[in-house]
């Protein structure tokens, strides 16, 4: 179950689960600290970026960001 929850994360986080995943995804997240963590750790992550504007970004940090994304999505 850990992995597809790590995978249900960004939907969660989102409100874009079905009633019956978001249930049992909270029912994981109890019992299991290490999902617990990794999903405080998303949470932190989204609110420290959402409050970067891309023109406070380095450009070689920008790039190097879209770079891992493309490589991301290409996997």
């Amino acid at each position: 179950m850990c992995r597809e929850a790590v995978e249900l994360v960004t939907d969660y986080l989102e409100g874009a689960l079905t009633g019956r995943d978001r249930a049992r995804l909270e029912l994981h997240l109890a019992d299991c600290p290490h999902c617990s963590a990794y999903l405080a750790q998303m949470r932190r992550t989204l609110d420290l970026l959402g409050r970067i504007e891309p023109e406070a970004l380095d450009p070689q940090v920008a790039d190097d960001l879209v770079m891992l994304y493309r490589r991301w999505q290409s996997e």
